[in-house]
């Protein structure tokens, strides 16, 4: 009874070793280790492949840092390690120095190898890695229970892989879609400016002899539209630093004021006495704010937008509302960010609401649990 009980916690380390929010590294060492000892093994090692011919990760269990430092670099795809990732299928050996297979030496520092087990870790067809045991302490072989064991911590590894890929593949997007965020903002509050500023350059150029008064009022028009390009950057650089806070209300305050300016419409803010809430979700409503703020001013043709800041009794509350155009939310452009505002919201565990008609205004209400 207590063998059993030690087996169902070694497996439930492995699960939750991929479930909780570990590293990829760190999974694997615990589903590694456990799968040592569970099987009654000497070493153990999980190898993920590179496309060099190498291992991109190569976790080990049974020998400490500085042996496997003794022993060199990580192994090739080669021998064994190479036969389990082509063929895809389990290899259980009483001596692995007898198989064919077998590249025939190890590095000086490397342990002698004899009963081997290895499975690959698969993710449906494809491998995305394999894992493997040696020397049974007992001395004696590898058996079919140890086989299925490790195929089922294999299973586990290859949760734990392929959640790393999609995540990497998530940030790889989210990077790409950022980069394209930022290129639409400085062409919407840079270019034009400074496209204007040379139209009215070349103006003072040709009227600087004949109309010195014209020439001095168009001087003039640069000097106020570099002050709203400088305004306008200093916006877009604000939203793209992480948000440092002094307080949602005066942080939200501060951008207000600085954006209005930017863009010469009355922004008003409105906030009631709102308790401070976590400091992510308070990052995530000053960045809906802001989205929704920038989308005001530069897509409504609003003279006037306000941001109130209020609470219920165990929630905090953000409206942005304006008297634009409005647009229908079912037709909106991605552009406009309304699914990032979302995924902000929720990340957070609050909720986003955009009420918009033509011609009457738009409103964005987020909406966050104390």
């Amino acid at each position: 009874m207590e063998s059993y009980l030690a087996e169902l916690q070694l497996v439930s380390q492995a699960v939750l070793a991929v479930s909780r929010p570990l590293s990829t590294r760190d999974a694997l060492e615990v589903i590694v280790g456990s799968a040592c000892t569970l099987v009654g093994a000497r070493y153990a090692a999980l190898g993920v492949p590179d496309d060099d011919g190498s291992f991109g990760e190569f976790v080990v269990a049974g020998m400490t840092q500085a042996q496997q430092r003794a022993i060199g670099p990580l192994p090739r795809q080669h021998g064994m390690l190479a036969a389990l990732l082509t063929a895809g299928a389990p290899e259980r050996l009483a001596d692995i120095r007898q198989d064919p297979r077998f590249g025939g030496w190890w590095p000086a520092a490397h342990p002698e190898l004899t009963g081997f087990l290895g499975v690959p870790v698969k993710n449906g067809d494809d491998v995305l890695g394999i894992i493997f045991v040696a020397n049974k302490r007992s001395g004696e072989e590898f058996t079919d229970r140890d086989e299925k064991l490790l195929t089922l911590f294999a299973a586990h590894a290859a949760i734990a892989l392929t959640n790393a890929r999609l995540y990497e593949r998530s940030r790889e997007l989210s990077v790409l879609e950022e980069r394209a965020r930022l290129a639409r903002e400085l062409h919407d509050a840079v270019s034009q400016r400074l496209f204007s500023i040379r139209a009215h350059t070349r103006a003072a150029e040709l009227l600087i002899v004949k109309d010195p008064d014209r020439a001095a009022a168009e001087l003039a028009a640069i000097a106020e539209l570099g002050a709203q390009a400088h305004g306008e950057l200093r916006a877009v650089i604000d939203g793209l630093a992480p948000p440092e806070l002094d307080g949602l209300a005066e942080s939200l305050r501060r951008y207000a004021e600085l954006a209005g300016r930017a863009h010469g419409v009355t922004v008003r803010l409105t906030a009631a006495d709102v308790p401070d809430l976590a400091p992510r979700a308070q990052g995530a409503a000053f960045r809906v704010a802001q989205e929704a703020l920038h989308n005001a001013l530069r897509h409504s043709g609003a003279s006037e937008v306000s941001i109130t800041l209020s609470r219920t009794r165990r929630r905090v509350i953000l409206e942005v509302a304006d008297n634009g155009t409005g647009f229908d939310p079912e037709l909106a452009s991605a552009g406009l960010g309304l699914t990032s505002m979302r995924e902000r919201a929720a990340a957070v565990g609050g909720a986003l609401r955009i009420s918009s008609t033509p011609g009457a205004g738009t409103t964005v209400r987020m909406e966050v649990t104390q």
